[in-house]
């Protein structure tokens, strides 16, 4: 079986748990901070993980992680 190539885009923005989950951490928090609502900014301060839908997808991208 040859090896699966990593998607680069993807090993920056996932992480996989010791249980298989995949942790992300939320977008919109880089610039103009000043305009949006601070219960907003603290929402998007925390990690999230990748809904069941959507995680084995993102399996397939990060193959070796």
């Amino acid at each position: 079986m040859p090896k699966v190539k990593t998607h680069s885009g993807a090993k920056k923005r996932f992480k996989l748990t010791k249980n298989g989950k995949v942790k992300f951490q939320h977008t919109n928090k880089r610039h103009r901070l000043t305009q949006k609502a601070h219960k907003r900014k603290r929402i998007l301060r925390n990690g999230a993980f990748a809904d069941s839908t959507n995680a084995p997808i993102v399996k397939v991208l990060i193959p070796y992680k």
